[in-house]
């Protein structure tokens, strides 16, 4: 799309709109109850505002309050295009008029109301903008807007002066907003309520395009078969029949460490004047995590086709609007830690010190904390209806007194109590918060209660214990060594997030040893077994038909797509990082992948013809940088000396450097789930659609077990890890009885005969079925292999039995 250049505007400070806005600010001050409540006044108005006609715009700037920066040194830098710039380019040549205009300085805070300054919509690429300021050495500094709401050339190059009220306004989801699944707040304001289920989806690996408006393709075609009664595609059952899509974080990320840089211009330049800059396209890759902190109120220009934050909203509205029922919406925010790249992004009162992910947040700085909650609102007023929160163990201020960090809690209440306005509609989002505290320490594991943030606000939601990271369904074990976080999801499960399969537990599978108990039973090879693992029929229906809670997938997991940690922009540890992944050949990559037209086509240009030829290179390769810890000269004598050079040129530096951006980009286009469309499984799908559906279609499945519920495993095993359980509806006019071979030998069972307490006898239907399995009645012989399970449903007749009619408490608390 080529957004044309607008006319040249003549830009001037608007001096009565100006003092009007200090003014107010003043005002504000003076009659805010206390700083902090000041400071969250202030912030909403700063940024890059289209108010009647004109740019608003502040900045928080409490470098330039020292005596050596005088008032007059600070201004505005707006860059204007001289000729049309295209916004899908991977690289053009553009001249730009660069202007000063000055800005007023009130404390630690610069404001100004600008005329000429030209909105940015979909069609137009807006005014370019930054402050900055001028020391007494007549050394030039900029500051960024740290609540931008577009960077079309990344964070390290001025924001676009965009107009969102536009968004707002136009938006075709309205009614929708008019009709929230809410119920209100003790302070009366709504609050969206849980989905049933929920689908995770990595923007740049879940479409073929890599963006939001490839996804919004997907889901655009899919509403229009549905519309047309005509049959989705294996594939594309796997998008459908959830409440809700949990969208990784779209938020900035980190870029190419080394360069090149997306905005270069091309020479120092004096105040006012012609400039040409070198603009690439935002291509980086990455998981989403690795945040700057920086105007995270902005999308990540990268998974923007258009160039345009329109595309969020045209994806929202597309959800929002689905044939079948309104599909909820979900962002994963990443506030808990600052990537060291974004230090020359954020002035000093922004960071606590270095940290596990880089620097720590400095949450006790007033302006901080309200900067990151304005953030926060601004990017959830797109139209979000969920707020999953990363890390929220991460949030830790330090305790002088005590001389140790503690979890601020405080914030994390704050964060669930941001009220967005969108169509007219004010509401609180769902929120669930990621919490395994006291991760990292050695004991986690077993002290974690995920429940520290639930048990303080009732609204919110957690992980739970199957969904962290270090859960490996694919070793032996794994289901009964986890029996007692069964027993606490079948007691408290009903506010977590549930299920084996997303973005952490896939990437943290493929970094398993090899050598480890791996479960034979599963599948023929490594790869067969690890797909199978996470999407697992048995698991499917215990997660979803049977216990607490409220079950996810991920996208990747349900087309068996390859997922793994990924993040081309490194240059100093590109090569440590990337050795860190050589499972990921032995678990998610066979022969027939590797030799598939464009897989892995540039690490095959660089010499690596065959599979085992890769697999030998990252073997010796993580082998070599744990040896030498790390350590450059090392690495490249131990690969020197073992493995064939490639080419017949010996490695370097620069040649490993050069592998391991190849392996990333590579591993990007591999992970994208559209290359794996044509293999998915009917029958697969189907099933998998059927489950959700049941999970649907009864949302008391979601409290937690009652008195009268039951879930146990047939003891003693004897190779065999099989569940059982019954539930009943809240009404009692409906049963559920759950049986699964959740791992080992495969194994006969006559269901209606399990050991379950008070179990009816007859008029049992086989609802959901795992493929493979055979069975026409509860009282009849059933053959169960790993992974394979039946759900059971019964009509009750007539009403309870006066023995369970005071049955309500939870079998947690009995």
């Amino acid at each position: 799309m080529a957004t044309v250049a607008p006319s040249l505007p003549e830009y001037r400070l608007v001096p009565g709109a100006t003092d009007d806005l200090i003014a107010w600010v003043k005002a504000t001050q003076s009659a805010a109850r206390s700083p902090f409540e000041a400071a969250q006044a202030i912030v909403g108005r700063l940024g890059a505002h289209y108010r009647d006609g004109q740019a608003e715009v502040g900045f928080w700037a409490p470098e330039v309050t020292r005596d050596e920066f005088p008032a007059e040194s600070v201004f505005l830098e707006l860059w204007t295009p001289l000729e049309a710039v295209d916004l899908q380019a991977n690289r053009q040549r553009v001249r730009f008029r660069r202007e000063r205009i000055p800005l007023q300085r009130e404390g630690e805070f610069l404001w100004g109301v600008i005329s000429g300054m030209s909105p940015g919509t979909r069609k137009r690429l807006g005014t370019l903008y930054r402050a900055g300021y001028e020391d007494r050495s007549g050394t030039q500094h900029t500051i960024s807007d740290y609540l931008a709401y577009s960077l079309p050339f990344g964070s390290f190059a001025p924001a676009e002066f965009y107009d969102v009220g536009r968004l707002d306004r136009e938006r075709q989801d309205r009614e929708y907003f008019s009709k929230l699944d809410a119920k209100p707040d003790p302070d009366g304001v709504p609050r969206i309520q849980p989905p049933s289920n929920i689908l995770q989806i990595h923007v740049s690996t879940g479409s073929g395009s890599g963006t939001l408006a490839g996804l919004a393709d997907v889901y655009g075609t899919i509403a229009e078969k549905i519309r047309a009664d005509e049959p989705l595609s294996p594939a594309e059952k796997a998008y459908v029949g959830y409440d809700a899509v949990q969208l990784m974080p779209v938020a900035p990320t980190v870029e190419y460490e080394s360069g090149p840089l997306l905005w270069q211009p091309l020479k120092d330049m004096p105040a006012n004047d012609t400039v040409v800059v070198n603009l690439r396209s935002p291509d980086m890759t990455n998981w989403g995590y690795d945040v700057l902190l920086f105007a995270m109120s902005a999308i990540n220009p990268a998974i923007l086709g258009s160039g345009r934050p329109d595309e969020l909203v045209d994806l929202i509205t597309t959800l929002h609007t689905f044939p079948t029922h309104p599909i909820k919406v979900i962002f994963d925010v990443v506030y808990g830690h600052i990537d060291n790249q974004a230090l020359p992004l954020l002035n000093e009162r922004f960071v606590a010190g270095p940290g596990m992910y880089g620097q720590n947040v400095n949450f006790r700085d007033l302006v901080v904390r309200a900067l990151l909650l304005e953030m926060q609102r601004r990017k959830h007023n797109y139209g979000v209806d969920g707020v999953r929160v990363d890390g929220a163990q991460d949030f830790q201020v330090w305790d002088s007194e005590t001389g140790r960090m503690h979890h601020d809690d405080d914030y994390l209440r704050l964060m669930n109590d941001v009220v967005q306005e969108v169509a007219g509609q004010r509401y609180r989002p769902w929120m669930i918060f990621e919490d395994g505290r006291p991760w990292p320490r050695d004991d986690w594991e077993l002290a974690s209660t995920y429940r520290e943030v639930t048990k303080q606000l009732p609204n919110v939601f957690q992980w739970g214990p199957l969904t962290f990271a270090h859960n490996t369904p694919f070793l032996f074990t794994f289901w009964i060594s986890k029996w007692w976080r069964i027993r606490e999801m079948a007691g408290f499960g009903s506010k977590w997030i549930t299920g084996c399969a997303n973005h952490d537990t896939l990437r943290r599978g493929t970094q398993v040893n090899t050598d480890a108990r791996i479960n034979s039973y599963l599948g023929d090879s490594l790869p067969e077994i690890f797909k199978q693992a996470y999407d697992n029929p048995a698991s499917k229906l215990f997660h979803y038909a049977f216990m607490p809670g409220v079950p996810m997938d991920f996208i990747n997991a349900s087309v068996r797509a390859p997922w793994a940690f990924i993040r081309n922009t490194d240059d100093k540890y590109s090569v440590k990082v990337v050795s860190q992944e050589s499972g990921f050949l032995d678990w998610v990559v066979d022969e027939k992948l590797y030799a598939r037209e464009r897989t892995f086509a540039r690490l095959t240009a660089l010499g690596f013809a065959k599979l085992e030829e890769l697999r030998r290179f990252m073997c010796v390769l993580d082998h070599a940088v744990q040896a030498t810890d790390y350590q450059m000269e090392g690495i490249i004598s131990l690969l020197n000396g073992v493995v064939p050079p490639l080419e017949g040129h010996p490695f370097s530096a620069d040649k490993l450097k050069l592998i391991a951006r190849a392996w990333m980009d590579d591993v990007h286009e591999i992970c994208n789930v559209s290359r794996h469309a044509n293999s998915v499984d009917p029958g697969q799908a189907e099933f998998n659609l059927a489950v959700r559906e049941f999970r649907r279609a009864r949302p008391w499945l979601r409290e937690n077990l009652r008195a009268e519920d039951h879930v146990d495993y047939v003891h003693p095993a004897e190779g065999t890890v099989l569940f059982h359980g019954l539930r009943h509806a809240p009404d009692w006019q409906e049963q559920v009885l759950f049986v699964a071979n959740m791992e080992g030998e495969p194994l006969t069972i006559v269901p209606e005969a399990l050991p379950v307490p008070n179990m009816p006898r007859g008029a049992w239907f086989p609802t959901l079925v795992a493929p493979g399995v055979e069975v026409e009645s509860a009282d009849q012989p059933v053959e169960l292999e790993d992974g394979q399970g039946v759900v059971f449903t019964r009509s009750s007749q007539g009403s309870r039995s006066s023995s369970n009619a005071d049955s309500h408490h939870d079998a947690g608390e009995t």
